[in-house]
Parts: structure tokens; sequence; C-alpha cells
């Protein structure tokens, strides 16, 4: 009886380690339902709620058109922000945006990025949850800082992302 109850404590750990260190391979945003999922091995692992452009519904088309991209993107890089605590750049745009955006007569913009509520929002007895409840971004994606440093942690330089609507 002792040896099962050590190897399965050592499998239990085992599991749990791997649980632990395990990364993103890719970012799934889901614009319909305002979640943001991670998934590794094609399994969706985590799953958290978001906020979209103004103008939520369709593909950003050009530059301050307040809506968020849709589409296949890199997280390409990140910085921390005195505005939005931390941000994770996608590479919007890609060729396709930037062609359909010069069919237009117009930039397609850029600087579109995933981050977090503004550090003043915390202060609230509310937290900085109460923002997810509606769309208040010019095209970026939003989520509270706790959640964003969960994806900030399991995520890294090249990772994919894709946006549906």
């Amino acid at each position: 009886m002792f040896r099962y109850t050590i190897m399965f404590l050592i499998l239990l750990s085992l599991g749990l380690q791997a649980n632990f260190s395990s990364y993103a391979d890719k970012v799934i945003i889901k614009k319909s339902t305002r979640m943001l999922y991670l998934s590794s091995g094609g399994h969706i692992f985590k799953r958290f709620h978001v906020s979209l452009g103004t103008i939520p519904v369709g593909a950003k088309e050009v530059e301050g058109d307040l809506k968020t991209p849709e589409g296949k993107y890199i997280l390409d890089w990140r910085q921390t922000s005195k505005k939005y605590n931390k941000s994770i750049h996608i590479s919007y745009p890609n060729k396709k945006d930037e062609a359909h955006a010069k069919q237009l007569g117009a930039s397609a913009g850029g600087m579109i990025m995933i981050h977090g509520t503004p550090s003043s929002w915390g202060l609230s007895p509310i937290g900085d949850w109460m923002p997810m409840l509606t769309d208040w971004t010019e095209g970026c994606i939003a989520m509270s800082n706790d959640d964003l440093e969960e994806v900030w942690n399991q995520t890294t330089k090249g990772t994919p992302i894709i946006i549906i609507p």
C-alpha cells in the first residue's frame, strides 16, 4: 500500500508541475463572446473575459474606426506601461489588412495591444473588472490586470493569435 501511495504522489506531482510550467501555443479571441482562450496542443486550458473596441462588430478596416481586428496575427513584443500596467502587441496590420485599407484610401493603423486597465481603476472598491462589462478601447483587447498577468506569464514572443468574430 505504501508503494502505491508513493507512486500516486509522484504521478500527481509530475502532473502539477507540467500544468504550472505550460505555455500557450495559441491565443484565440472570440469577439462575439468577449473571451480570450489560451490553448496548448489543441486544448483550451484557460479562458478570460475581455473588452473590445467601442465598435465591436466587424473587422478593423482603417485607422480610427474603433474596431478590433479579425484574422491571424502574432504576439510580437511586450512592454510595461504606466497607463495600462502591461501590454502585449499584436502584429496587426498584416499584408491583407494593409492592402484592404489602401483600397479604401486610408491607413490600416496599428498599435493594437492586449492590455490591462489603467492603474487608477484598481483603486475603485469594485476593482478593475468593471470595465469588462462594456467595450471601451480604440480597437485593442483589454482585460483585468490580474488576468493580463496570467496571459503575460503563459505566452511568449511569437505566440500565434487568432481573432474571430
